[in-house]
């Protein structure tokens, strides 16, 4: 017997759209004031006329930034270290998950192997041993050392091995009467049913390798090396007058801060906001779905 479905009055839906309204705008109004501070003049960011709109419309900021060798060169080092790290990490995130995912009589070992992945999000060496271990592997001022310390995220290897474990077991053992090995049923059986927890994963690392900051200042000698963040950190919100060119120096004495702060975060959302669409539809269920073992 079906249940009964009781039809909420007409108002409710009214309410509703309010409710869901204010919300979309108070969520989409950060962003408007960012784009629009970043392209208002300094005189109007510094005295707080800035809404949602720009006031004396300039493009000064996003010259500073863009019209800059070294900002390209930046650019390419994140879009290179999300290219490639994203990659790499969720590879090793799915081969990590699935023995992880074994019952003890498939993986005698996993309680050990459980135990060695865990300890190391209860405890932390800390950033001077994080850094004595790079330097001691021949990866600092090294496009790897981007790439390679953060590469097995734990967290994301829990969340996997939950959706692995919440995937009927009668799949598998169809797939193994078959004749399938273990590589059979990971990329043949799990992985295809697993898209929304792999989405939700793919852009919490992508998000991760574009927004770091701190391991490029830490790690990289050279600011020629610098991913983006690490360069607009340096040059823009704390600025170094040795990192920076006459140029430079000239069109900082009548930009703001607070415009060149606002191209820089505008600058920085795009490729998320650009990504996030495409990858929605899969963010919540997956989410949902890795974080409770069923």
């Amino acid at each position: 017997m079906n249940p009964k479905i009781t039809k909420l009055p007409p108002i409710w839906n009214i309410v509703n759209m309010v409710v869901l309204g204010t919300l979309a705008l108070v969520c989409a109004f950060p962003i408007m004031h960012i784009f629009a501070l970043s392209l208002s003049s300094a005189t109007a960011a510094n005295s707080g006329l800035v809404t949602v709109f720009p006031i004396d419309f300039t493009l000064q900021s996003y010259q500073f930034v863009i019209e800059n060798p070294a900002f390209v060169r930046a650019f390419g080092i994140s879009l290179m270290r999300v290219l490639v790290g994203t990659p790499i990490s969720m590879i090793l995130t799915v081969l990590v998950a699935y023995p992880l995912s074994r019952n003890r009589g498939e993986f005698r070992a996993r309680d050990f192997f459980v135990w060695f992945f865990l300890i190391t999000v209860l405890f932390s060496g800390g950033m001077i041993p994080y850094y004595m271990v790079i330097r001691q592997t021949g990866l600092i001022d090294s496009f790897w050392a981007l790439v390679i310390p953060g590469a097995l995220p734990v967290f994301n290897v829990i969340l996997l091995v939950n959706f692995f474990r919440n995937i009927p077991k009668e799949l598998e053992e169809a797939a193994a009467m078959d004749g399938a090995t273990h590589w059979d049923i990971l990329f043949r059986v799990l992985l295809p049913l697993s898209l929304p927890i792999l989405a939700t994963l793919t852009l919490f690392v992508a998000v991760g390798h574009w927004n770091s900051w701190f391991d490029g200042l830490l790690l990289m000698n050279s600011p020629d090396k610098y991913p983006l963040q690490s360069y607009l950190q340096t040059v823009i919100i704390n600025p170094d007058p040795r990192f920076l060119s006459e140029r430079d120096l000239a069109l900082l004495q009548i930009i703001s801060n607070r415009t060149t702060r606002a191209a820089q975060i505008f600058i920085a959302m795009i490729p998320i906001l650009v990504v996030y669409p495409f990858l929605q539809r899969y963010f919540i269920t997956g989410l949902k779905m890795g974080s409770v073992k069923g």
